[in-house]
């Protein structure tokens, strides 16, 4: 198997291990420096901000689990070149606050060193994803329409 496919699988596995709750699992498929970006509005999701560090990723999925009661994946498009993989993903989240889906896609980069995550690099289609999040229709509030 090639360094490739070989990292190709180390994705699939941290990201089976997130999705199951097994945050100390997918932690160890991740160097201890590890850096952390997710292209989001951090203004409505907060916990999105950047970070480095297992113990500061940590905290993130740790919130992001006590939001959500069910995390599902589909991955039906992975590239891998040397140490990079890029995945493309379908995400399913359920609220644990009212059980409501939140079903949003992103592109996730992953960055090796000695077979270990270094960096992770996300970007969501956030527009999706924060009306998902808020309920609610926001482009009234973009456009300055909300109350006319």
């Amino acid at each position: 198997m090639g360094i490739e496919s070989l990292n190709k699988q180390r994705v699939l596995h941290l990201l089976d291990a997130f999705a199951r709750g097994d945050i100390e699992a997918a932690l160890s498929c991740c160097t201890d420096d590890v850096d952390f970006l997710t292209h989001a509005p951090i203004d409505v999701l907060p916990h999105l901000g950047p970070r480095h560090g297992k113990a500061e990723l940590r905290e993130l999925w740790q919130t992001v689990w006590s939001r959500y009661s069910e995390i599902r994946y589909n991955a039906p498009h992975a590239v891998a070149e040397r140490d990079e993989v890029a995945i493309y993903l379908r995400a399913h989240f359920r609220k644990r606050s009212n059980d409501r889906i939140m079903q949003f896609d992103m592109a996730v980069f992953f960055s090796f060193r000695g077979g270990l995550v270094v960096q992770i690099r996300e970007i969501i289609d956030s527009y999706d994803l924060v009306q998902q999040v808020l309920e609610r229709e926001i482009g009234p509030l973009i456009t300055g329409a909300a109350g006319e």
